[in-house]
């Protein structure tokens, strides 16, 4: 029917091809059928206003009202189509009908013969274009009148936000063969975000400048950012039009977005408060449009900031010098300084007070000239600036002050800086870290140092070029321009390029701190999960014993106790462990690498290595434990775990650490899991966005089984939020497992757009069903299934069971979205296969045959989407049933001939485990307690895999590596080593 709809529409306008050259837009004229009827008629009235008035009077105008909508032209269509979208744009609606590209299509109907196929350009939809057409398929037929009894309120209650259609998705199919990888996709936006900034730079411009993203990525991203869609929606269900950028690439782009939005929202706050104030002028406004950061704006604010003292050329101009320096550069031979002068006033009483405020208004005028700006930071570009670090004359002092009550500053920590220097260019971004602490605890005296030829330089050209009278100066006239100059430059346009080069220094220490933190997280979520076994996590100490919690394969707690290890009744507690172990069938020990982590190792490699615990072949691994302290006495902890003691729920949270490291880490907040250096030291709102946006990307990736997973967890998947978690776990709890992804839409709280994001992030397994079924329902669970959807499709008319199935759908096992199970579907028919060989080898030979024979190209033509949308089906349909993303679990491999620094010499080759990266290297535990650095002078590209070369540091938590021990230092406990290779 909809293709139906569609041949009609072009044969209706044109009745023969439309060529390529000159495309005709496609208009979506049923939606403006069964939508918008009302805003028709008041619309075609107002547009024949004249012949309506003319009319009006005589004759009663409703019946024309009512015949005009009955055969409108395609013209007047057109026209209200536009109109709408401006009613739609006034009421808050963004219209989402967006073309990418033109799609050649032909159309063949059964009665009609190739030669009267029809070329058509095709154009897809959102969510709410894809409802309108879906009334299509229900009776509204193109040019069709709906009944005059349907009151035109009814069309108005219809929400396009309860509309959960996918059969035409957004933006998705306007990528085709003819845009591959690295050519153009522009996705056209109805509101430009940059007109709504009114600033005079272009958002998109500046943005691909700033972020080094080609213009059409950048504008494809604001408009998906623009339509509140999810990053990793984005990275994996719209790569076309991001140019297959990863998500921190796009995560990057979103910053610097949010950044240039804040500077002109800042502008826009200023422009208002100035006009309040009266001060605005035009050259005023326009220099604050014209501002690209937040330094920008302060530079041109603060003369005119509350509470500041009034600038020295504001006063000049309040004692109306301002054309005698404008005088100066524009006409010097007419200028009479004598005769500005005025005894009896303050500030032109003498000549040289006029000259003084005539210099200070000119040194104003220059240090806010763009072009002047421009200049002397080119200079600056190609001179040697360095950053300067001291001892601060007050950290000296106190530290001089033996009798002082207070602990003085702590200066050895920061030796390597007390008489650094090094050029802006070369510094490294932890040294910029490092003195920024320093500065701030007051240690450190930092300061930019320019040379002083750029003064020199600048001085010239401004004199001679860019503010040279226009005409005969006086000497006594240039040298009131020279001092002006000089005047300028020292003391306004030098604070502002050292407070630039600071500023620029230290968002780029952040941003790859931030970058660090980012890849270390990711890296500890995504370790694989170490499945099917019964694990004993053990949390040591000395005092207070070593917590144990017995955990079942589902992470079930079976068993907690406590053992005292390293007392004198160690041989007893073996015992006991030795008993517990057996009697649980638990082979797999996870200790914490927490205090007496290193004499527990001992102690069970002990028990091991002389065969305590036979018939159980035990092994053991260590796991950071960081967090789990703060873990255990949250709020979270306490409701999974309400009568267990702290220090056993620690024992837990390593244990589960193993099992599933993202389901469990989690439950911590990021800062607290040990993932960097410098967490401190950088912006906390956007490391804490950062880090929270690499926690949904990795939830969202693995995806989660809706039907056991966690509400913890589930807030975390893209479109989720802690809200819609508990209503989706408060719908299981009261109608059993959701039998298929469609059963989302009737969760209170979850519209559209939500369902959306999350759809293909979630994941019904049919093992989970059964499982829940029977422990919610008894032996009966399934039989009730289609009860439990009655009650919740009342709450909303939108929300109707009719549309939704109650059976399970395969493809709901894999990452295919639910809009593309259409295509999934044309793609199975067209190689033979069928949703019951989902996972099989049989089946991926024949996907794997039918690409090889055609292309995925040719295909992803075929079928009418994109080559990025099939190899996504390809994947979901060739994955085994279960498949997960992470990687292989490795043991930790640790010589258990060394348990102390004390065993060390130099030249000794280990192996370790990569523990956490910082931006000057990467920690290495060899198992000695301590963990050795490998200084980035040492990670070099020949040891590396060719995979990894491409990383700044490239290495990250939980890698296996080979090292040499460099030096060992037991006065200070460090120890320095050298990479040999990464093992695999």
């Amino acid at each position: 029917m909809i293709r139906s709809c569609k041949l009609s529409l072009c044969l209706s306008r044109s009745g023969c091809p439309v060529s390529e050259e000159e495309p005709e837009e496609w208009l979506p004229e049923v939606k403006e059928k069964t939508k918008g009827r009302g805003r028709l008629k008041k619309d075609e009235a107002a547009e024949k206003k004249p012949a309506v008035k003319r009319a009006a009077k005589p004759k009663e105008p409703k019946p024309k009202a009512v015949r005009k909508p009955r055969a409108p032209r395609a013209t007047k269509v057109k026209k209200a189509v536009d109109e709408k979208k401006e009613d739609e744009k006034n009421e808050g609606i963004v219209p989402q009908v967006e073309s990418l590209h033109e799609v050649k299509c032909c159309l063949m109907l059964e009665n009609v013969s190739a030669a009267n196929c029809c070329v058509f350009q095709r154009q897809s939809f959102s969510m709410d274009q894809a409802f309108s057409i879906s009334t299509a398929t229900t009776g509204v037929l193109l040019g069709e009148e709906p009944s005059s009894s349907k009151p035109t309120s009814m069309v108005k209650k219809e929400e396009p936000e309860d509309d959960f259609t996918f059969d035409e998705p957004a933006q998705k199919k306007q990528k085709t063969i003819t845009a591959p990888q690295g050519r153009p996709i522009k996705l056209k936006s109805g509101n430009s975000l940059g007109d709504e900034l009114q600033m005079t730079w272009d958002l998109i411009k500046v943005l691909a400048e700033k972020s080094g993203v080609k213009e059409w990525v950048c504008s494809n991203i604001v408009n998906l950012l623009r339509d509140e869609n999810t990053i990793p929606f984005i990275v994996r269900y719209r790569k076309e039009l991001i140019n297959h950028m990863d998500a921190d690439a796009v995560r990057d782009v979103q910053l610097v977005l949010e950044e240039l939005c804040s500077v002109a929202k800042k502008s826009q706050s200023i422009t208002q408060t100035l006009k309040k104030e009266g001060v605005l002028t035009s050259e005023l406004e326009q220099a604050l449009q014209n501002c690209r950061s937040a330094d920008d704006l302060d530079h041109v604010y603060a003369p005119y900031k509350k509470g500041s003292k009034l600038t020295k050329a504001r006063r000049a101009k309040q004692l109306g010098l301002e054309a005698a320096a404008l005088a100066l550069l524009h006409s010097p031979q007419t200028l009479d300084l004598h005769s500005w002068i005025k005894p009896n006033t303050e500030g032109l009483s003498t000549l040289e007070e006029v000259s003084t405020g005539v210099e200070q208004i000119l040194a104003d005028m220059i240090a806010k000239d763009g072009e002047t700006l421009t200049y002397v930071r080119s200079l600056c570009d190609r001179s040697n600036v360095t950053l300067q670090s001291t001892v601060s004359k007050t950290a000296l002092k106190e530290q001089q002050q033996t009798d002082q009550k207070s602990k003085p500053k702590d200066i050895s920590k920061f030796s390597l800086y007390s008489e650094f220097s090094c050029n802006i260019q070369r510094i490294q971004h932890h040294q910029t870290l490092a003195i920024n602490r320093g500065e701030n605890l007051k240690i450190l005296s930092v300061k930019v140092n320019i040379p002083d030829w750029v003064k020199t330089d600048f001085c010239r050209w401004c004199v001679s070029v860019r503010w040279r009278p226009q005409g005969f100066a006086r000497p006594e006239l240039m040298k009131i321009l020279n001092a002006a100059v000089e005047d300028s430059y020292k003391r306004l346009i030098m604070p502002l390029l050292c407070r630039g080069y600071r500023t620029k220094l230290t968002t780029s220490a952040e941003k790859e701190s931030i970058a660090m933190f980012v890849r270390n997280l990711r890296q500890r979520l995504l370790m694989c999960p170490v499945r099917g076994r019964v694990i004993l996590g053990v949390d040591p100490g000395y005092r207070h014993g070593c917590k144990l919690a017995i955990l079942s394969p589902t992470s079930q707690i079976l068993h907690t106790d406590v053992v005292y290890l390293h007392g004198s009744g160690r041989n007893r507690e073996a015992d006991k462990l030795r008993h517990l172990m057996l009697e649980y069938s638990c082979q797999t020990v996870v200790i914490g690498n927490g205090t007496a982590c290193r004499e527990t190792e001992a102690f069970f490699a002990d028990l091991i290595k002389n065969g305590f615990f036979r018939p159980l072949d035990v092994s053991y691994c260590i796991t950071s434990e960081a967090g789990a302290s703060i873990y255990s006495v949250s709020p979270e902890a306490v409701k999974e775990m309400p009568d267990l003691d702290p220090n056993l729920r620690s024992a837990v949270s390593i244990g589960r650490r193993v099992q599933d490291p993202l389901a469990e880490l989690v439950k911590i907040a990021p800062k607290h899991i040990g993932i960097g250096t410098y967490q401190h030291d950088v912006s906390q709102s956007l490391l804490k966005a950062a880090l929270d946006g690499v926690v949904q990307e990795c939830v969202s990736f693995v995806g989660v089984d809706i039907n056991i997973c966690s509400e913890t967890l589930m807030r975390h998947v893209a479109g989720l939020n802690a809200g819609r978690a508990r209503s989706i776990v408060e719908w299981r709890e009261k109608n059993g497992p959701f039998l298929n992804r469609e059963q989302l839409k009737l969760v209170k709280g979850l519209g559209p757009k939500s369902f959306q994001q999350c759809a293909g992030f979630v994941r019904i397994n049919p093992e989970s069903i059964l499982i829940t079924n029977s422990s919610h329902y008894g032996s009966g669970g399934s039989a009730d299934s289609t009860a439990a959807v009655k009650p919740a499709a009342k709450k909303s008319k939108a929300k109707t069971s009719s549309s939704i199935s109650n059976h399970p759908n395969p493809l709901d096992q894999t990452c295919i979205h639910p809009e593309s199970y259409g295509i999934a579907m044309r793609f199975l028919s067209q190689i033979g296969g069928s949703l019951d060989q989902l996972g099989s080898a049989e089946l991926r030979q024949q996907v794997e045959s039918s690409v090889r024979r055609s292309g995925l190209e040719a295909l992803a033509q075929y079928l009418n989407t994109s080559a990025e949308t099939l190899q996504l089906i390809v994947d979901g349909l060739t994955q085994p049933p279960g498949f997960d993303i992470r990687q292989d679990f490795e043991q930790a491999d640790f010589k258990q001939g060394i348990v102390s620094m004390g065993d060390l010499h130099e030249g000794m080759v280990l192996t370790g485990r990569v523990e956490n990266t910082a931006l000057f290297g990467a920690f290495v535990d060899i198992g000695v307690g301590r963990s050795g650095l490998i200084p980035k002078r040492y990670i070099t590209l020949e040891k590396l895999p060719v995979d990894k070369r491409r990383r700044s540091l490239a290495l990250g938590p939980g890698e296996r590596v080979e090292v040499r021990v460099m030096d060992v230092d037991l006065q200070r406990n460090r120890i320095c080593l050298d990479l040999i290779r990464v093992l695999r």
